[in-house]
């Protein structure tokens, strides 16, 4: 399988690198990852940007269900309420949806 498509959500590996050692420190290592923990962040950053269901992640990005299990795990809130996920998202400085895709069809049905 070739490279997949880019999306505008997607960071550059630079930005990655910068939040790798927060996201890595969540999950014991107990046996050796099989996904490339850069192509599930992004595949979550395409989630939240996009606004999309699970089960419609693009061909490309890992498995939905390990992107899910990633997200869930990242989005735990540590000791002082705020999870790694949260504190990534600050540290590249990346910018989300001001609205959700959901959130703009149902402004659409109420007009």
């Amino acid at each position: 399988m070739g490279p997949r498509k880019l999306y505008p959500s997607d960071v550059s590996r630079e930005q990655f690198e910068k939040v790798r050692p927060l996201l890595e420190g969540v999950r014991k290592r107990t046996k050796p990852r099989k996904v490339d923990l850069y192509e599930v962040f992004n595949a979550v950053l395409y989630l939240l940007k996009s606004g999309c269901q699970w089960r419609m992640l693009p061909d490309g990005f890992p498995k939905w269900r390990t992107v899910h299990s990633y997200f869930a795990k990242w989005s735990e809130p540590g000791p002082d309420g705020i999870s790694v996920l949260e504190r990534a998202l600050k540290k590249i400085s990346w910018r989300g949806p001001r609205q959700t895709g959901t959130q703009r069809h149902d402004q659409l049905l109420d007009c």
